[in-house]
């Protein structure tokens, strides 16, 4: 027996549909996982309103999941049954269990738990790639983090603490402003506040060299209004909705910068995707860095999980249990 959360159409949480579904048999170059926790992420909302389309539909959607390996299919070397393990970027994690491409699968070491495998995969890679390749955050460096109480946001709060910076994170209530200063940001300033006001008297004029924004359509003007010339907007999510600016603004602004990156470019090759994992792993078990889960669903009440992840009620990471 095998179920997952299917979506035969796209709309709001109530497509979210908890069905029977034929146990699968890895093909060759993949493992039959056995979820123990599957992780919830701003992209599985994407995908159930359809803003990402579905590559055929019904799908089950999620991308992020940690369990452990019951087959493997030929040709498979580097998991074997039994092995504990992690993923993120393939969709299809709301279920029971799956199949995954080997290749995409990463080993949790001792100490490092389902849920907090689950939870950390795609947020804390995201992480990852966010401060250490996208823009280097170094000592000295002042950053601005939006929806810095979220999953990815408190994880670069603290890895960009970690390496010396001066964090300003930006949150939607007093309680989660007491949240991110707990895990080491500097200002935690509210979204009703005036930002680029408050981030040019934070840096007494000089503004910021990067701004890390998932929140998309309603902070991206504010967001270039924080930062320096030449600065770089990370613009990495888009929870208000998409950004459609013409690219003229850059030019006025100071010859800003933006990009638009993604996970699964960054990790699109083997060892790219090893090397990240293994600096997050580091960066959890030495302690600098700390996977708060602090929501649990069952994943047949996924819909719910939903409703309180796009109303802001959600902080850390949220995971569903099978």
């Amino acid at each position: 027996m095998n179920h997952a959360i299917r979506v035969h159409e796209p709309g709001g949480p109530e497509k979210l549909l908890w069905e029977d579904v034929p146990l699968p048999q890895p093909k060759p170059g993949e493992a039959l996982v056995r979820h123990h926790a599957v992780g919830l992420n701003y992209i599985d909302v994407y995908f159930r309103t359809g803003l990402y389309k579905a590559p055929s539909l019904p799908v089950t959607i999620g991308m992020e999941g940690a369990g452990v390996v019951e087959a493997v299919g030929d040709g498979v070397t580097s998991v074997k049954p039994g092995d504990r393990v992690a993923y993120a970027g393939a969709l299809g994690a709301y279920s029971e269990a799956r199949c995954v491409p080997a290749e995409r699968l990463v080993t949790l070491p001792d100490g490092i738990g389902f849920d907090q495998g689950a939870a950390m995969m795609l947020q804390g890679m995201t992480a990852q790639f966010l401060v250490r390749r996208t823009y280097q955050v170094k000592a000295g460096d002042t950053i601005l983090v939006h929806a810095a109480a979220g999953g990815v946001g408190l994880i670069v709060v603290q890895w960009a603490k970690h390496l010396g910076a001066t964090v300003i994170g930006v949150v939607s209530t007093p309680e989660k402003a007491a949240l991110i200063r707990e895990h080491g940001a500097d200002h935690a300033l509210l979204t009703t506040e005036d930002i680029p006001a408050r981030v040019k008297e934070i840096t007494k004029g000089a503004m910021v060299p990067v701004v890390y924004d998932s929140v998309g359509r309603d902070t991206f003007i504010a967001s270039l209004d924080c930062l320096a010339p030449f600065g770089l907007m990370v613009s990495f999510g888009n929870a208000s909705g998409p950004v459609t600016t013409d690219l003229g603004i850059l030019a006025a602004k100071g010859s800003l910068y933006v990009t638009r990156p993604t996970l699964n470019t960054y990790t699109a090759k083997r060892d790219d995707l090893m090397a990240t994992a293994k600096e997050l792993f580091e960066v959890v078990q030495s302690g600098a860095v700390k996977i708060r889960v602090n929501q649990t669903y069952a994943l047949k009440d996924a819909a719910q999980a939903h409703i309180a992840l796009e109303a802001r009620k959600t902080t850390g990471s949220t995971v569903l249990i099978p």
